[in-house]
């Protein structure tokens, strides 16, 4: 359950907010229907961090409107796969988005501190530099999800000796996310040193023969390094989100 929903019932209880203003509050806590969408506030309570506008799509009016949904609910919104348009109707409408022009992101940060952040350190690992706009995705959305964000970049294997130099950073992660595109080699390479999760991120970088990510997603499929798991290609969010869930899991049971 929800800290924010914990907060609510225990301010009602206390007599410090009534039960008509919990109502309301609560109305916000479900479904918005905004006619083009629906706004499902109930998946910060449900899953942890509240729904992510993806922005590819959608008209940067709609966008916006979606996010003032989200900002009166919870105070706070991140999105994703955003044109400049789209970039640039948020500056407009909220002075206080973070852009990320190679992420393509905007992240609005609640005003109190994060009440979801939890106390571990997720890598990221590049493998070159084309690599950083998905890699830049992930860390954003990391954050957001309470994340602590490190990076490690191009590292790839092409220079064997800067992942091995990287040992101590990769050692002392909660969990790591491996972006690398071409022959998406580096996954197993990182997952044969550490004991920690990791989760590989096939990127479209890459000649013909890498088929716009699908080489690298098959070779992290058939990674021989155990217990590698691996989400779509130019996926960074997926990738923090499932660091998300496996480190709040780690810290519930006490790991």
């Amino acid at each position: 359950m929800s800290t924010r929903l914990d907060e609510l019932l225990r301010a009602v209880a206390e007599g410090t907010l009534g039960p008509a203003d919990a109502r309301a509050r609560l109305q916000h806590s479900l479904v918005e229907d905004l006619g083009f969408a629906q706004v499902d506030h109930l998946r910060a309570m449900t899953q942890g961090a509240p729904e992510v506008v993806f922005g590819e799509g959608k008209r940067p009016e709609q966008i916006v409107a979606i996010c003032r949904a989200l900002q009166r609910a919870g105070g706070q919104f991140l999105c994703t796969r955003l044109s400049p348009d789209a970039q640039q109707a948020l500056r407009d409408a909220f002075p206080a988005v973070d852009i990320n022009q190679t992420a393509r992101t905007a992240y609005l940060a609640p005003d109190a501190p994060n009440s979801e952040a939890v106390d571990g350190r997720v890598l990221m690992v590049t493998a070159g530099t084309s690599d950083l706009p998905v890699a830049e995705e992930a860390a954003v959305c990391a954050r957001a999800f309470g994340l602590t964000v490190e990076r490690l970049n191009d590292a790839g294997v092409a220079g064997i000796h800067r992942i091995l130099g990287g040992a101590p950073m990769l050692q002392n992660a909660a969990a790591i996310i491996v972006i690398a595109g071409m022959d998406g080699a580096l996954p197993s390479v990182v997952g044969g040193m550490v004991s920690c999760p990791v989760i590989a991120v096939p990127t479209s970088v890459g000649y013909g023969a890498a088929f716009g990510g699908i080489a690298p997603l098959l070779a992290m499929l058939n990674s021989c390094a155990a217990g590698v798991v691996v989400v779509n290609i130019d996926a960074g969010f997926s990738a923090a989100a499932a660091a998300a869930r496996i480190v709040r899991a780690a810290v519930r049971r006490g790991a």
